[in-house]
């Protein structure tokens, strides 16, 4: 069993930055593929970005790829979502995730409760 909990969300402007964190519970940390997917109002949850530790892979939603960037710390068994660069439409629920076999359309074992981005013009 593994539990996630999300910290860092809030509101920022517009070109602004922020950085999740994920602090994981359990064990195997190091062996989940650990990501993230977000929910914007009224749309379906997408996913944003995932990282396995080995051997390493890093994958990113297209619209965040040059913006974002996920990295782990497994001695600490939290991942993070760093965001540079943030536009409006990054407004959403961001939901840390964990999974054996993720993909971008799911896979996911474990979910996090969610932190709200909230993304100003």
């Amino acid at each position: 069993q593994v539990q996630l909990v999300e910290s860092g969300g809030g509101l920022v402007q517009a070109g602004g930055s922020l950085r999740l964190s994920c602090a994981a519970s359990g064990r195997s940390f190091s062996t989940y593929i650990m990501g993230w997917f977000r929910q914007a109002p009224g749309k379906e949850r997408e996913f944003v970005a995932r990282m396995r530790w080995s051997p390493p892979m890093t994958y990113y939603l297209d619209s965040v790829k040059d913006r974002f960037t996920i990295s782990r710390d497994n001695a600490k068994n939290t991942v993070y979502l760093h965001m540079d660069n943030l536009k409006p439409e990054d407004t959403a629920v961001y939901y840390c995730a964990a999974g054996s076999t993720m993909t971008s359309g799911g896979g996911v074992d474990y979910w996090g409760k969610g932190t709200l981005v909230t993304v100003s013009s």
